[in-house]
């Protein structure tokens, strides 16, 4: 479904990717690990549009899409959830799902609210609160609030930025069972970026660890040594 292949990527003169090659098969969940700032974020977005590649190439759905504007990857299919979560604080909960649409073309803007209520049954916590304003909710009710307003498109390819950071335990195994959940209907593929080892380990099928902006191990989770893993994590 995914392919980068020898992506560079440079902030100015400065080169943060360099020569990554990875990988992302239908159906699958894959992780990206590493200490902060070696590149991951830089990926994600140099995927979605948002950052210029200076060499190498995207391949998504087997289209080259290097130089696609980041709004024809999402018509194509392609969710981000950014670090952060990059919800509208002074828009309503149900507003901010609303917002999700926005990412399709005017023709596909159907049965918004079938997709809305299909978020509520896999968030409740949305629907109880959706006439609530965004930036009132808790750190893990806002991380579920923007997972949800990327799946009511129904994407194909989902991106996540740390989805568990700064989340209380509780919210962490929610967000951990709905991924699990989506890889069970088989109809999307995730790429997420993890720092909580026993987390990327507990929903990923494959992981790539990166090193100043360089892919230096991969392999299937079940088969990675964590202890390997760590020393690549740890500052």
């Amino acid at each position: 479904m995914l392919a980068t292949n020898n992506l560079q990527v440079f902030y100015g003169q400065s080169l943060i990717l360099n020569d990554v090659d990875i990988e992302v098969s239908s159906g699958q969940i894959v992780c990206l690990m590493g200490r902060n700032g070696v590149g991951k974020t830089t990926l994600l977005k140099a995927i979605m549009g948002l950052l210029k590649v200076r060499a190498g190439n995207i391949v998504y759905n087997g289209s080259d899409i290097t130089q696609f504007p980041s709004h024809k990857r999402a018509h194509a299919g392609i969710g981000y959830v950014p670090q952060g979560r990059g919800i509208f604080p002074h828009l309503t909960v149900y507003e901010n799902l609303l917002m999700g649409f926005e990412a399709l073309k005017r023709s596909e803007q159907k049965n918004n609210q079938d997709s809305i209520d299909e978020v509520y049954s896999i968030f409740p916590v949305l629907q109880q609160m959706g006439k609530r304003v965004a930036g009132t909710l808790s750190g893990g009710q806002q991380q579920q609030l923007a997972i949800g307003r990327v799946l009511v498109r129904h994407p194909q390819l989902l991106l996540l930025d740390e989805p568990t950071e700064g989340i209380q335990p509780n919210i962490v195994q929610e967000i951990e069972a709905v991924i699990h959940s989506l890889r069970e209907r088989k109809n999307i593929a995730i790429l997420l970026i993890e720092q909580f080892l026993d987390f990327a380990l507990g929903v990923a099928d494959y992981c790539y660890v990166m090193e100043k902006g360089h892919i230096v191990s991969r392999g299937n989770a079940s088969e990675l040594d964590p202890e390997i893993v760590r020393e690549h994590l740890s500052v």
